[in-house]
């Protein structure tokens, strides 16, 4: 059996993000004299199919080195990552990514020169064959070579044996995806949702305005990480792709990505635009508004799927209130919920040329993120007291009490003063006919009976009585 010359190494960034769907296997042709012949087809990254799949080979670290030669990136070896992260210890283990497990670790500045003591994130790739291979090469090329404040940091890599290993700075607020649906967490207010979402959205403009763009293809709240000061980064980069080149309008690319993100004609057709992106973007911008995941299976089939339950009342005013995340009462103005939910209708719209490029979305956060209005973000700020907080409460209760101690007293004494006043004077009513001498008339003597009843009626019937005529006689 023969076998070509290996094909020569062309530049990574060329090919990095090439569709790999009909590479898989080498073909097969016969020669005139019946011997067979292996071609070897080239992989997305220009390296044969031999030397992808072959998780021995030196060739693909050798070829990365060339590649990326200038790069900032560091080659780690196992020995250094495990002193890195203390033998992958089960205490610095952060989560299970998609394409392997994280651990924390800690760069000592005597691991080498030129490296800074920093912490960072580690991330062990479970190569699945050919996939996991393409995804770590996708990832170091991508972020080996883009740099932005809204991309996550690659620092290093490991590329050893059958081993592919991945070094991170460290993002201390952990995904967004945490931040909003972990129940041990507080509540984003209003602000910082919109701080993420439009430091998200600018990393996602710089990839596709790029000089040769990207469509990063797996958007979504997981892979937005949060620093210690809330700014975004995308990360995980294993499933982007070149975007459509010369007259194309569209990749043709097997689908993959995450239920609940993916844009529908992306999901029926295979089809990858820059506009598949913006629909994903639309997804994690009403996750901000809502609170809720993209897909929940806890809720009832009619609420399960977010933007099929949401997208019909992001458009009506009147509606709005009822699908904005409760925790964010008090914090957001209605004018800044309003252009941000219209933003996140238009981002989901089902005919991908109705969608607004990311520069648009950009600009539109811009604005509602600088909208004067709004509320600042509440449950992140403290106020220190003038006063220690037991004499405030006492002052105030006092000069609340006061007043009402005042009115209450000045009521009591006129409400007795009357009553007094009132009952002397139907006692002297009555008594005086009871005065008279016992040798008067018995016209005379009969008064007082008279009288009394004349009490009876007004007691009953109140002092100013209507039953009472205006000579003080009776009415029957």
């Amino acid at each position: 059996m023969a076998v070509k010359k290996k094909s020569s190494w062309r530049s990574l960034m060329v090919l990095c993000f090439q569709d790999p769907d009909n590479i898989y296997s080498p073909k097969k042709t016969k020669k005139d004299d019946g011997e067979r012949v292996i071609t070897k087809q080239k992989s997305f990254l220009g390296l044969s199919i031999l030397d992808i799949s072959n998780p021995s080979s030196t060739t693909l670290s050798e070829d990365l080195s060339i590649s990326l030669a200038g790069s900032d990136l560091h080659v780690f070896t196992q020995a250094e990552l495990r002193v890195i992260t203390q033998s992958f210890s089960s205490s610095n283990f952060l989560g299970e990514g998609g394409f392997g497990p994280v651990h924390k670790g800690f760069i000592d500045d005597k691991l080498r020169p030129g490296l800074k003591a920093q912490p960072v994130a580690v991330k062990l790739l479970d190569l699945d064959g050919l996939q996991g291979h393409r995804e770590f090469m996708t990832e170091v090329m991508c972020l080996g070579k883009l740099k932005h404040p809204n991309l996550v940091k690659l620092i290093g890599y490991c590329c050893e044996e059958a081993h592919r290993l991945l070094v991170y700075e460290f993002m201390p607020r952990g995904s967004l995806e945490s931040q909003l649906f972990r129940r041990c967490s507080l509540p984003l207010p209003w602000t910082t949702r919109l701080k993420i979402a439009y430091e998200a959205a600018k990393g996602l403009q710089f990839l596709h305005e790029a000089e040769k763009p990207v469509i990063y293809r797996d958007f979504k709240a997981s892979n937005i990480l949060l620093d210690s000061d809330y700014t975004a980064k995308l990360s995980d980069f294993g499933l982007a792709k070149d975007g459509p080149q010369g007259d194309d309008t569209h990749v043709s690319t097997r689908v993959m990505g995450t239920q609940g993100y993916a844009a529908p004609e992306y999901i029926m057709t295979g089809h990858l635009t820059a506009k598949s992106d913006v629909y994903s973007f639309g997804v994690v911008l009403l996750e901000l508004l809502t609170g809720r995941k993209s897909v929940d299976i806890a809720r009832s089939s009619r609420k399960e799927t977010l933007v099929e339950w949401a997208r019909p009342m992001l458009n009506d005013a009147r509606k709005l209130g009822r699908i904005m995340d409760p925790r964010l009462e008090d914090q957001y103005s209605e004018t800044g919920a309003r252009k941000a939910a219209t933003l996140a209708y238009q981002c989901l719209r089902y005919r991908p040329k109705t969608r607004p490029d990311i520069s648009t979305v950009v600009s539109v956060l811009q604005d509602i993120k600088d909208y004067k209005d709004d509320i600042p973000i509440g449950i992140f700020t403290y106020t220190v007291p003038t006063k220690p907080r037991r004499e405030v409460k006492e002052t105030s209760l006092q000069n609340f009490d006061k007043p009402r101690r005042e009115t209450k007293e000045t009521s009591l004494q006129n409400f007795d003063k009357t009553r007094r006043e009132v009952k002397e004077t139907s006692l002297q009513n009555f008594d005086k006919p009871r005065n008279v001498s016992t040798t008067d008339n018995h016209q005379k003597f009969r008064a007082p009976a008279h009288t009394a009843r004349n009490h009876r009626i007004t007691l009953r019937n109140g002092y100013n009585s209507p039953m009472r005529n205006e000579a003080g006689g009776e009415r029957y």
